[in-house]
């Protein structure tokens, strides 16, 4: 039986390779770039979007509010943009620097945030086709660094890294929390137990031991399947996350939708984001 002064020391810990041992024995792969050129149309258009108008606090709005509130941009000329998507937050940063740069290894992603900073008049925002993995030794060192809902990686001791070297002032992401994208409950109706995210607290130890003190907040964002306004709509949701569902599993899903549909329309449980930011100019809080 082990003792207290068996257990090992914080600084001992090695939050970085538990993370990359949970991610290979879950199984837990990112989604390959096809899949979100897929969607890179519609993206913005759904509960995963930020609604125009929303108040601090409500929705997806209020994340997106949340996330630039905390950013020092009256202080930054340049920001990076890492999984920017179709420019959630590239864009609105774009009116308040000199300029964006927006990595993405979606084309699809950058095809539409190219298209959309067109019809905005965003001549600053720059998208470069680039992933965690690849090669960033050309890139810009940004005043700030972000990286929204994209922190989901096969090894994010190594994004950390990144994300520190390309920034000057600052540094700030979102990471989930809770271990899955979908309300429990919903997943047990249709029979299914999916990977789970490894837990947002090996992300705050990956920090400990490069220094790094940051500031952590929750945020709240509604669940990928609300506002539905058909079942086939949210059970196309639902398959995203969790793959094809079986027809028995979708005849299940299909009578819990119809048994409550006020229930039905919130999607379950919201999202849980961790929002992790601090200042690299002033010692990362050490």
């Amino acid at each position: 039986m082990s003792s207290e002064e068996d257990l090992p020391r914080l600084e001992a810990i090695d939050f970085g390779a538990i993370y990359r041992r949970e991610m290979r024995e879950q199984r837990l792969a990112p989604k390959p770039p096809s899949a979100w050129d897929g969607r890179a149309s519609g993206y913005g258009c759904g509960p995963e979007a930020a609604p125009r108008g929303a108040g601090a606090g409500q929705g997806v709005g209020g994340y997106v509010q949340a996330f630039l509130s905390r950013l020092r941009l009256d202080e930054a000329r340049s920001v990076l943009d890492v999984g920017c998507g179709p420019g959630t937050l590239a864009l609105p940063i774009a009116m308040r620097v000199h300029e964006v740069l927006a990595l993405d290894n979606s084309a699809g992603m950058l095809e539409e945030l190219r298209r959309r900073a067109a019809e905005q008049g965003a001549t600053n925002v720059k998208t470069v086709l680039r992933a965690w993995e690849d090669d960033w030794s050309d890139l810009l060192v940004a005043d700030i660094a972000i990286a929204s809902r994209s922190t989901l990686v096969d090894d994010l001791e190594a994004a950390l890294h990144k994300l520190v070297a390309h920034a000057r002032l600052q540094v700030c992401l979102s990471y989930p929390v809770g271990g899955s994208f979908v309300d429990p409950d919903i997943l047990a109706v249709v029979g299914l137990n999916p990977p789970r995210v490894p837990d947002h607290f090996l992300l705050l130890g990956m920090l400990h031991r490069m220094g790094i003190v940051p500031t952590v907040e929750l945020l709240h964002t509604p669940s990928r399947l609300a506002a539905c306004t058909d079942f086939d709509t949210f059970a196309n949701r639902l398959a995203w996350s969790t793959g094809p569902l079986e027809d028995a599993a979708t005849a299940r899903l299909r009578a819990w939708w119809l048994a409550d549909t006020a229930r039905a329309a919130k999607g379950g449980r919201p999202m849980r984001w961790a929002l992790v930011h601090w200042n690299v100019d002033e010692g990362a809080g050490r």
